[in-house]
């Protein structure tokens, strides 16, 4: 059964990006060359839920909150060259999403194909405010930067417990890797 949306808002009702808590004490964090890469616990179905009025999870999407923090100084760090991977502990490699493919995961897991064409940019634009930022230089004068990065399961299902997984960046001065669970 698909779903209609007719209204003129957003699709699902995004909290703001701005009400994006601290990262916890408990992230999880690699440093190299003067970048740290650290990572927050993973969300669950209920603060998905919370987030983005929507289960990523049951969409086969595992959001992944980063922070990077650039310690040295001098010389912009370019990101767009960083390529972030997961890989969980059957060796699978998860594939990174776009925000825009997030989003199309998201309506067909919700069933949801006949909408306000407004509503469905409304919802693309909130959800990609949650998106890390990897297109401009992280400078000394913005050392910090977070955000979510959105992977997809290795077999396109609902995201069922992952396990030992480690996001792994390269394209940076140094690799990174943290284990996420």
């Amino acid at each position: 059964m698909s779903s209609f949306i007719s209204c003129g808002g957003s699709l699902f009702k995004v909290k703001p990006a701005v009400e994006l808590p601290a990262l916890p004490v408990t992230a999880r964090s690699a440093n190299a060359g003067g970048i740290v890469l650290r990572t927050a616990p993973l969300l669950s179905d209920e603060e998905s839920q919370d987030l983005f009025e929507a289960n990523l999870p049951l969409s086969g999407v595992l959001p992944v909150r980063v922070e990077l923090t650039y310690e040295t100084g001098g010389v912009p760090l370019d990101l767009k060259r960083a390529r972030f991977h997961l890989q969980d502990a059957g060796g699978h490699e998860w594939k990174l999403l776009p925000t825009n493919q997030a989003v199309v995961r998201i309506l067909k897991a919700n069933d949801v194909y006949l909408y306000n064409p407004h509503s469905r940019k409304q919802f693309e634009s909130e959800f990609a405010a949650y998106g890390i930022e990897l297109k401009t230089p992280l400078t000394t004068a913005e050392s910090r930067r977070q955000g979510f990065l959105f992977f997809q399961t290795p077999d396109k299902g609902p995201v069922r417990s992952p396990n030992a997984l480690v996001l792994s960046v390269i394209g940076l001065p140094q690799p990174l890797e943290v284990h996420l669970n």
